[in-house]
C-alpha cells in the first residue's frame, strides 16, 4: 500500500542545475538561491516583480544606510525609478546629500576599511566604511547647497518633498553643464516627478546647511505636518486607485506597496501612513497590501529595524489579509539591491512612470474630503 504523501512535501523539489559561466542574475536567483536566506531573496525578487509591479501598485520606498556613497543611487535606484518601478521615497537626508556629490562631479573612492583614521584625517581624507572621498567634497556641497536655497523660490515654508524637487532641479542643471547624465538620485526623481521625503530633514548635511542659512536670515523651514499628510494622501489615492484610473473614469481599487531597505526612521515614516489614515483621521482603510524589506536587524531587540510584517498589521499598518505578500529578507541592502534590480529589469517590462510630485495637490484635497466625512474631526 502506497504511503500517504505529506502535504508539508508538495514543494520544489531541491535539484539544482550546475551554475554554468553564462548564467544570468535572474536565472541564478530563480534556479540557485533555494533555501535560507537565499530563498528568501528569491522570494523577494518575485514579490516585488510578479506582485508589486503591477500596474495598479504604486510602490513607496525607504532608505536609509549609506547606499548612495557607495553608488547604489546610480546602478541601481536610477534604473529603478527609470523602469517605472519606484513611484515615491522616504529617505535620510545623508543619502540625498552624498547623492549629490555624484551630480555636481564630485569623486568618491574604494578605500581599505583598515587604514588609520588618524593618517587619513591628516590627509584630509573622510571615510565611510571602505568609502574614501576627499574633505574638500563636503566643502563643495555645501557651498552647493547653500547658494542654491538663496533663491527666492526657497524663501518659505514646504514639504521636503517640494525641497527635493527644486534641488533636484538645480542638480540636473549642473549634470547638463558638467555633460554628465543619471548621476544623481535627485535629479532623476525631479525629471520623472517622483517625489522623495525626509522624516527627519534636520538630521544631515543638508539640514545642518540649511540651519546655518537661517542663521544668515534665510526664509526656508520645512513642514513636517506637510509631509505627514503628503505621504498618507499619496497612500490614500493609491488605494482609491485615483492614479491609475483617473483617464478612463473608472472606479477601480489600487493597490499600495512598501520597499523597505534597512529601517530607521524612513521605515516608520514610510509604514504609519496608513495609521495616519485610520487612527488619527478616521478614514476607512485597512494597510499596505505589498511589504518587503531588506535588514540585518533582529526583531526580539525592540528596534523598528526588525519590526516583522506581523507587527505592523497590529498597528493597523499592513492589511491582515495581505500578510502572505510579506517578505523580510534578512541581508545586506547592499548586496539585496543590486540582485532584486537586475532581476526586476530582467523579468518585467518597464511601467509608465505615474509622475506622483505632480499630483499631490489632487491627492491632498482627496485626504482632505475624506477626512470631512470622519467622527474623529
Amino acid at each position: 500500500m502506497a504511503k500517504h504523501k505529506s502535504k508539508f512535501l508538495r514543494g520544489r523539489k531541491i535539484d539544482p542545475a550546475p551554475i554554468s559561466k553564462s548564467i544570468s542574475a535572474a536565472d541564478l536567483i530563480d534556479e540557485s538561491f533555494l533555501a535560507y536566506n537565499a530563498a528568501r531573496l528569491r522570494e523577494a525578487c518575485q514579490l516585488f516583480t510578479k506582485k508589486m509591479l503591477e500596474p495598479d501598485v504604486t510602490v513607496g520606498l525607504s532608505l536609509t544606510g549609506a547606499l548612495t556613497p557607495a553608488g547604489l543611487g546610480i546602478s541601481a535606484l536610477i534604473p529603478l525609478i527609470k523602469a517605472g518601478f519606484i513611484d515615491w521615497i522616504i529617505s535620510t537626508g545623508a543619502n540625498l546629500y552624498h547623492d549629490t556629490h555624484f551630480g555636481i562631479g564630485l569623486a568618491m573612492h574604494q578605500g581599505n576599511a583598515s587604514t588609520s583614521d588618524i593618517v587619513l584625517r591628516e590627509e584630509e581624507v573622510v571615510r565611510i566604511y571602505d568609502i574614501f572621498f576627499d574633505y574638500s567634497v563636503l566643502l563643495d556641497t555645501d557651498a552647493f547647497f547653500r547658494k542654491i536655497i538663496e533663491a527666492e523660490e526657497f524663501q518659505r515654508s514646504m514639504s521636503t518633498a517640494e525641497f527635493h524637487y527644486l534641488c533636484g532641479r538645480y542638480v540636473h542643471e549642473r549634470e547638463q553643464k558638467l555633460g554628465i547624465k543619471d548621476k544623481s538620485l535627485l535629479a532623476v526623481a525631479y525629471e520623472y516627478a517622483v517625489p522623495i521625503y525626509t522624516s527627519s530633514p534636520g538630521d544631515s548635511s543638508i539640514g545642518m546647511n540649511v540651519a546655518a542659512k537661517a542663521l544668515q536670515g534665510n526664509k526656508l523651514a520645512f513642514d513636517p505636518s506637510l509631509d505627514v499628510n503628503e505621504t498618507a494622501s499619496i497612500v490614500l489615492a493609491a488605494k482609491r486607485g485615483i492614479r491609475s484610473n483617473e483617464k478612463k473614469g473608472k472606479k477601480k481599487k489600487g493597490q499600495s506597496a512598501v520597499f523597505i531597505l534597512g529601517g530607521g526612521s524612513p521605515k516608520n515614516f514610510l509604514l504609519q501612513t496608513e495609521p495616519q489614515i485610520q487612527e488619527v483621521l478616521g478614514i476607512d482603510e485597512r494597510g499596505h497590501d505589498y511589504f518587503l524589506q531588506i535588514t540585518d536587524a533582529r526583531p526580539d531587540t525592540g528596534g523598528l529595524s526588525g519590526a516583522t510584517p506581523g507587527e505592523a498589521v497590529s498597528w493597523g499598518k499592513v492589511d491582515p489579509d495581505r500578510l502572505p505578500d510579506a517578505v523580510v529578507c534578512y541581508v545586506d541592502s547592499t548586496v539585496a539591491l543590486p540582485l532584486i534590480t537586475a532581476y526586476a529589469l530582467t523579468r518585467h517590462e518597464p511601467r509608465q512612470p505615474k509622475r506622483l510630485y505632480e499630483q499631490r495637490e489632487d491627492f491632498m484635497k482627496l485626504l482632505l474630503a475624506e477626512y470631512k466625512k470622519s467622527k474623529r474631526r
